[in-house]
């Protein structure tokens, strides 16, 4: 029995390992581009981008370690059952479950680094990016803003830009809300961002252009003032300064959001954003465990070894879960129903579904 145990996980480890590398090579590229733009285009220095590539791979893994086991199982159940390898066992009198636990036990495994994953590694991954992108965002302030949108990353304004090169700026407008004031518009044919690090200011050069002043004989309106240079001083640095970032739930550990919840329950705060994103890490951690039972009676009731038939498989499966999880998830943010349950209610389902198949597969 134990060499037979052997064998069938030393095949189910082939085909995850296999498949792990595929998913997470495919989901890389889908990232690759934007990683190459900030290089190419918005000129970061490539020890910054890669960084960004290695806190960006725990995130992969979240996902593409469920869908490898998932993948893994399906391939090698199928090949075992389509050459009749699983009903020769029967025959002589292998109990189907004892063949079948250490995969199960695999999953477990799985799941329980999962946790790990989930609780300690992402969000610190997750808050270390925010932490380099503010650093970026001092040397570089022009690299994380986009053109033809509204940017509001800067304290007081918000900053139209139809085209950013570099540090360069090209038809800008600038607009400054203010309490019990019109708001007021700055105007530029041309800009340039120019770090100041020492000062821990950024200052924005504008070149050719209007701005809104002041009226001192009536406070409550403007004159217009037409420049060829005009200096504007910036917090982003003060905004972005890694001890002033805040940690967002993503960033939080598990135990981290179980005291801030207490904390906001004492203050009669809403806490189910929180209590939403500790069940949300727990119930991903135990996708592998859950992705195991519905695949291993899916290989054996389909019975096709194929590795197409066996990606196909694992994609509609994977499609079900994530698609329910993103509508119970934004069920559970329009706070319509328990937040616990939604985050868990796809783990049960694609669970119930594997027990329910897999008694089908012992009947047989």
């Amino acid at each position: 029995m134990k060499i037979l145990q052997r064998y069938i996980l030393k095949e189910l480890a082939v085909s995850f390992i296999l498949s792990l590398l595929i998913f997470t090579f495919v989901m890389f590229i889908g990232n690759i581009i934007k990683l190459a733009e900030l290089v190419i285009i918005k000129g970061i220095e490539i020890s910054y981008v890669g960084r960004l590539f290695i806190y960006l791979l725990p995130y992969l893994l979240n996902y593409t370690i469920p869908m490898a086991v998932l993948t893994g199982t399906l391939l090698t159940f199928g090949r075992l059952s389509s050459d009749n390898e699983i009903v020769a066992l029967k025959a002589i009198g292998f109990n189907l479950f004892s063949i079948l636990l250490p995969v199960v036990t695999f999953g477990l495994v799985l799941s329980l680094f999962s946790i790990m994953l989930n609780d300690q590694i992402i969000p610190r991954a997750h808050f270390a990016t925010r932490q380099l992108l503010a650093e970026i965002g001092t040397k570089k302030p022009a690299a994380l803003l986009e053109e033809g949108t509204f940017i509001k990353t800067f304290k007081g304004y918000i900053i139209f830009v139809q085209e950013i090169n570099g540090n360069k700026l090209k038809n800008i407008r600038i607009y400054q809300p203010q309490k019990e004031r019109p708001t007021r518009t700055i105007i530029a044919e041309r800009g340039e961002f120019i770090p100041l690090p020492e000062k821990k200011t950024v200052a924005l050069k504008l070149i050719n252009g209007s701005s809104d002043e002041p009226n001192l004989e009536n406070p409550g309106s403007f004159y217009k003032l037409n420049f060829k240079t005009y200096y504007l001083t910036l917090d982003l640095a003060a905004q972005l300064a890694k001890k002033n970032i805040q940690k967002k739930p993503k960033d939080m550990t598990i135990n981290e959001l179980i005291n801030e919840t207490k904390k906001l329950k004492q203050s009669r705060i809403n806490t189910s954003p929180l209590t939403r994103e500790i069940h949300k890490k727990l119930s991903l951690s135990f996708a592998s465990f859950v992705f195991v039972l519905i695949g291993l009676p899916l290989a054996l009731l389909t019975r096709r070894g194929e590795t197409t038939i066996g990606f196909g498989l694992s994609l509609g499966v994977i499609m079900i879960y994530y698609l329910f999880l993103m509508v119970v998830e934004a069920l559970a943010m329009k706070g319509k129903f328990n937040p616990a349950l939604c985050m868990w209610s796809p783990d049960i389902l694609i669970a119930a579904a594997g027990i329910i198949l897999f008694c089908l597969v012992v009947e047989r």
